[in-house]
């Protein structure tokens, strides 16, 4: 999976702080949990990571490059399917 370069920003920031990434991970197990469909989950986390990629912008030269520069919305869909992937074992539900 290829995520485009704000995904990765947003990802190799959660991984460089240890308190992120154990936030997230829990995150990411919850949603996966509560959400037995993928899609659903992934587009849950998608929603949660642009937020908390806004946030960060009032915080980080990096981040607040890519808000105020007038990009709108990005999506964070890639980034949401990764962490699903890697850090819960979401399975496909079963076609009705």
């Amino acid at each position: 999976m290829s995520l485009n370069r704000y995904e990765q920003l947003l990802f190799d920031y959660i991984e460089s702080l240890p308190e992120e990434r154990r936030f997230w991970f829990d995150r990411v197990v919850e949603v996966a949990e509560t959400n037995r469909r993928r899609e659903t989950a992934a587009l849950i986390l998608n929603a949660e990571l642009w937020e908390y990629f806004e946030e960060r912008s009032r915080h980080e030269a990096d981040f607040a490059s890519v808000v105020g520069g007038g990009m709108g919305k990005l999506s964070m869909l890639n980034l949401s399917e990764y962490l699903l992937r890697m850090w819960a074992a979401v399975k496909p539900s079963k076609p009705t």
